[in-house]
């Protein structure tokens, strides 16, 4: 039986070998695995197809990678080294690799042969040397290294590197370049131009570039590969290599560092030791990193601490005070001083996540909340003004039990006299189911009035009152209001004084009939034993001033300010008094704000309360008496201090 040539394809080949015959291609990754490879090492080649290589010791990665980027770039080599089997077993190999290339001579990858290998006697004299004078450069590299990390400047730490980089590569210059967004900057140099640092080139057009693209971690090149002249290396005369090594801080390219020789060939020696300084550097670059970070994050801390709203307090470990923030002291009353090296002036929660509210003797309310810091038995204090929220929950309460008060008697009312005229239509008479029906429409009607009074609140509270602004007549408003309380009045002597001509003010009628209709209310309301009301209005520096007068409690001078706050009343030692939700003159004055309106509160001599409103008169308004103007509804004090 005949065989030509074609029937031996390269894979036969390799997998007749008995020698364990790896290809990898240009990323370093097996794409050809025989079976002595799988004997040797014990990794099926479905296992290791596609990946990089499983069997080199992380103490010989650097070697591995020195090797291939200088077979990559020069002639084969065959090394004695070590390897590891599946089960974790060192091997003692001989390895040979060299260059795959294509039928135009372009790189493709790697083909590696090894076996097993028992050194002579001289030859492991060699290896024993080999290995002398390496661990000779790793302990200097360490050495250098743990002199160099004790450096926390960058700069400094990043110059030094670049100098021990000609002692232990033997290149007769060096650089570092750093990343700069899309740039590569040098940062250090060596026996070079001093010139030189601070020259930037776009990083994908550098060497760097290209060894980043690759996913490598050395690259080797040669002015017998490509012109170097043209790079700013150019700089070392006679330069004819440059190996560059990516240095890695925080598991991600920082930059890299370069060995520059003259007319002279590398071993893979050098390169290894490139790769393990550059290893070594980007420990000590985030060392150096990590400690400029602290710093910049303890001045950040203390800046943030200061400048917090909260109050903000350390404790050590016997809970005396140790940082005290301006914000504590605000707040407390007690300076620095007066806290440090004592315990704070407040209580502290006792459980985890616990928050503890105080009352200071300044009155002020303080929710405080601890944490404590993992390792140093230290406690951090955080503790903050909660008074207006104290306050607004207060006031929530009361609006509460007020609503749940005011809603309650007119509904009691009404089911009460509803179910009696369903249970017992027929023994009523006419004129008392008349009656009943009047009391259900009055009781009804002053809960639509107190639930018209709520959602007021509400829009009042966010800048939402429906208020249309145009020229119009106040009197219409005043004479309209006064016809509709006049038959309610019994007890009160009620007048009206409007003069024969009023100028026409910017305002929204409807919202001005329920300021007005608002005041008379009140000034009946807390004039519980009568009196004269008297309404009034008259022009003033052009502004129509309309009073409502009475002659009831009154108000003290104090509180002139505070009754306008949402769920306040004139007398607050019995709100029960006089009834409502305290949200009537809050209304008013959100109202009249809107209309660009004004509204006060002043004691009436000798007794009393005199309640007063003003409008801005229309013809002070450029001309535009009697065109219709839209305005934001929004007042400038859309929010209640209340």
């Amino acid at each position: 039986m005949r065989f030509d040539s074609a029937t031996f394809t390269a894979e036969a080949v390799v997998a007749a070998v008995a020698d364990a015959v790896v290809v990898l291609d240009i990323d370093q990754r097996v794409v050809q695995w025989n079976k002595g490879a799988e004997d040797l090492f014990g990794w099926t080649l479905t296992e290791v197809i596609g990946h990089p290589v499983p069997m080199v010791p992380d103490d010989r990665k650097a070697e591995y990678h020195a090797v291939l980027e200088r077979v990559r770039v020069g002639q084969p080599i065959s090394i004695t080294t070590r390897r590891i089997h599946r089960d974790g077993d060192l091997l003692d190999v001989r390895a040979s690799f060299n260059r795959l290339t294509d039928v135009h001579g372009a790189m493709g990858g790697w083909v590696c042969v090894f076996h097993p290998h028992t050194m002579t006697p001289t030859e492991n004299e060699l290896e024993l040397l080999h290995l002398a004078e390496r661990a000779h450069l790793v302990r200097r590299l360490t050495d250098m290294m743990t002199d160099i990390s004790a450096d926390q400047d960058i700069e400094e730490v990043l110059d030094r590197v670049v100098c021990g980089l000609t002692e232990l590569t033997g290149a007769d210059a060096g650089g570092f370049a750093l990343i700069e967004g899309d740039s590569l900057k040098l940062a250090s140099v060596t026996r070079l131009s001093r010139k030189l640092l601070g020259f930037e080139t776009p990083l994908r057009q550098s060497l760097f570039g290209e060894l980043l693209a690759s996913g490598k971690k050395v690259l080797l090149t040669t002015d017998e590969v490509r012109p170097l002249q043209e790079l700013v290396w150019a700089d070392l005369e006679g330069l004819h290599t440059v190996a560059l090594c990516v240095c890695d801080v925080r598991g991600r390219p920082y930059g890299a560092l370069y060995a520059l020789y003259r007319r002279r060939r590398i071993s893979h020696v050098e390169i290894e030791m490139l790769e393990l300084l550059a290893a070594h550097a980007g420990i000590a670059l985030g060392n150096a990193m990590a400690y400029k970070e602290t710093v910049r994050q303890r001045a950040h801390e203390h800046a943030i601490v200061e400048a917090s709203a909260d109050g903000i307090s350390v404790l050590d470990r016997w809970g005396r005070v140790r940082k005290w923030n301006r914000a504590a002291a605000e707040l407390t009353g007690y300076g620095r001083a007066e806290v440090v090296g004592n315990p704070p002036p407040f209580p502290l929660p006792t459980e985890p996540g616990e928050l503890v509210r105080y009352q200071m003797g300044n009155g002020r309310w303080l929710e405080i909340l601890v944490t404590d810091i993992s390792g140093t038995r230290e406690r951090v204090v955080d503790f903050r003004d909660i008074t207006p929220a104290k306050e607004l929950e207060e006031q929530k309460d009361l609006f509460l039990a007020t609503a749940g008060h005011e809603l309650r008697t007119p509904l009691t009312v009404v089911r009460g006299l509803s179910s009696t005229l369903i249970e017992h239509w027929e023994q009523i008479s006419d004129q008392d189911r008349r009656c009943y029906m009047e009391l259900i429409a009055d009781r009804s009607e002053r809960m639509a009035r107190l639930v018209d009074n709520l959602l007021l609140g509400v829009q009042a509270g966010s800048g939402q009152l429906p208020v249309k602004i145009r020229a119009c007549d106040v009197r219409e408003s005043l004479r309209g209001v006064f016809a509709a309380f006049r038959p309610l009045v019994t007890d009160h002597e009620l007048e009206l004084r409007i003069p024969e001509r009023l100028p026409e003010v910017f305002a929204d009628p409807e919202a001005t009939d329920v300021i007005i209709s608002q005041l008379l209310e009140n000034a009946l309301k807390y004039s519980p034993d009568g009196g004269a009301v008297t309404v009034a209005a008259a022009e003033e520096d052009g502004h129509v001033v309309i009073t409502v007068v009475d002659e009831g409690v009154g108000i003290d001078s104090t509180d002139s300010g505070r009754i306008f706050e949402r769920f306040v009343q004139g007398e607050t030692g019995d709100r029960r008094r006089f009834g409502g939700f305290g949200l009537g003159l809050y209304i008013v004055q959100q109202l009249a704000e809107a209309q660009n309106g004004r509204i006060s509160a002043h004691p009436n001599k000798p007794r009393g309360t005199r309640m007063r409103f003003t409008l801005q008169c229309a013809s002070d308004h450029s001309g535009d008496s009697g065109e219709k103007v839209e305005v934001s509804a929004q007042s400038e004090n859309s929010g209640s201090p209340g």
